[in-house]
Parts: C-alpha cells; structure tokens; sequence
C-alpha cells in the first residue's frame, strides 16, 4: 500500500469537547495502526455558525431538521472525499442516516446520565421556585418541566466551557444542564462521583448534581463516540470495526433502533437509556408528547437488540 493510501483524514467538528473526542479517536486508530498516518480536519458545521438561536430554529431555517445540524457539513466532506472517517457525538446523529453514509463504530461510552450545574448545591430539589434553568434540548427541558413545573426553562447555546462561564458569570441563568460526558472528557468532573457535594473544576461556586438515569432519562447515544463513513468504504469500514467498543454497539443499536420506530431523532424529545446483565438488554424509555403534558413510558428485556426496541415500542403507555 503507497503512503497516500496510508493516510487517513478525520474529520471533526472544532469544539473543545469534538476535538477531545477526536484525540481519543486517533489514539486509538494509532495504536491499532502504526503504520498509517491520520491526519484531522477541522470542520465548522451549521450548529457551530449559529449560536445566535435555538438549535431548533437552527434546524427549520437550515433545512437540516432531523438531519442533525452538527453533521451536515461533515457529510458533504465525507460525501466529496475529503475525509475518510467523521468523528460525531453520536446522539447529534440522526437516526436514520442517508444512503451515502453509514455508521461504522461506535467507541466505548462514557458516563450517560445528564448534569445539573447550579449555584446552589441540593440538585433539582435545592432549585428555588421559578430558578431559571438554561439548555439547548427538547428532551432536557422536557423532563425538568416535568420534574419541576415550577422552573422556568431557558434557551443556552454555546460550547461547554461557554455555557460553564454563562452559568458562573452571568445572572442570566440559576443553572444550566450538561451531558456528563463532555464533563468528564473535558476534566470538570472526574469519571465515578468521589463527593456528594461535587463541584466543577476551575469555576469557584459552581456545584454538580449527577442525574441518575431513572430519573433524568438520557438521549439515545449519550456519551458515546460515532464514527461515520461514505457507503462502500471497505478500508475506513475495517479501520473503524477494528475499534468499535461491542456492548457499546449492542446498547446504542438498540437506542437508536428504539428512536427510529417512534420516527424521531436528535430533536425529539425522548429519553432513553439502557442496561446489560448476563448477556440481556434492558431498555427503559420516558416519551414527551410535542405538546406538552404526561409523558409516555415503557420498558423492555431481550437477547436481540433490534427486537428488544420492538418490544419497548410496543410496551408504550
């Protein structure tokens, strides 16, 4: 093989938490294949240019609604072969991906639960009536109305350590809800809890609350790393299964299979999330109706990650 065929290009979003997962990415494949070089490209998607409204309003004036607004420009690189490999935050994937493109891998997955940050430690509890809570997702702000009616749930864009600096400088916001994950890969918190009154590294008056998942159910995916490639890319094909992370594959095929039969994707508001116990998948799953009120929910145990979503989906009520 000549050493152009050896070099592999990845293509990443320019966040600090999408360049993290990027490094991650590459270590791996570097490990794996010492032989080959891979060499990232920087790319700056629809999500990232704007920041001046909600990702919904992002989403219909795009026209990428449901087609995720952080991937798009990374398709069109995979799409005019200018990367070989695109590294996402696999819940901004949609659930369904064009026929051009496939999901080739998944690496293993970091915590899933979401993060209250607050200036006040206690959590959802400690919140005082009417605290304004900040997030950019349905979902998020979804299940904190339905946690706590009383809150008032604000529009927050950004990166993390923007929306971090938001909550600790401004006093537009009370708190602000994150994804443990980019937490953790970015060094705020460590990977296990070490102390019921956690607080974020760097930022003095900052306190964490880790959801637990029964109570604050995550996005299909959460804190897990997608690699996606063209269709009929045998060689990034077989790059990217060399560093798939199988139970992580086993519980986001059944995620995102489970998404894909309520015809949702990144912005519906859905929370669901997974467990493996001797060799069975477990899905628990919470789903908001659009127009507010009661959520429905369901539960579900297989072998088969593909027929166990069919059972959740049908255990609705």
């Amino acid at each position: 093989m000549t050493g152009k065929n050896r070099e592999i290009i990845i293509g990443t979003r320019g966040s600090d938490l999408a360049l993290t997962q990027a490094t991650t990415t590459e270590a791996l494949f570097g490990e794996k294949f010492p032989g080959f070089s891979f060499v990232r490209k920087v790319i700056k998607t629809t999500g990232d240019r704007r920041t001046d409204v909600s990702l919904a309003e992002v989403a219909k004036a795009e026209g990428t609604f449901d087609k995720g607004v952080f991937i798009k420009e990374l398709e069109e690189a995979l799409a005019d072969e200018s990367i070989h490999i695109a590294v996402h935050s696999l819940k901004d994937m949609p659930t369904v991906l064009e026929s051009r493109f496939a999901l080739a891998a998944t690496l293993e997955r970091a915590p899933v639960k979401d993060v209250l940050l607050s200036k006040t430690d206690g959590g959802i509890d400690g919140l005082p009536e009417g605290a304004r809570v900040g997030t950019s997702s349905v979902r998020r702000a979804k299940q904190i109305e339905f946690l706590r009616p009383d809150l008032k749930v604000l529009d927050l864009r950004g990166n993390v350590p923007t929306r971090i600096k938001k909550l600790a400088d401004e006093d537009d916001y009370d708190a602000i809800l994150l994804a443990e994950a980019g937490l953790v890969r970015l060094g705020y918190l460590p990977v296990e809890c070490v102390d019921s009154q956690e607080k974020i590294g760097g930022e003095d008056g900052v306190f964490a609350h880790r959801l637990p998942e029964e109570i604050f159910f995550p996005a299909a995916g959460q804190g897990a790393i997608g690699l996606e490639i063209r269709a009929g890319d045998e060689k990034s094909l077989e790059l990217c299964r060399s560093i798939n992370h199988e139970l992580t594959w086993l519980k986001v095929t059944a995620e995102r299979e489970f998404l894909r039969l309520l015809d949702g994707g990144c912005h519906t508001p859905v929370g669901v999330y997974s467990t493996v116990n001797g060799g069975e998948i477990t899905l628990y799953a919470r789903v908001f109706p659009d127009e507010g009120g009661t959520p429905r929910i369901g539960q579900a145990t297989g072998i088969d990650p593909i027929k166990t979503a069919f059972e959740l989906f049908n255990s609705l009520k």
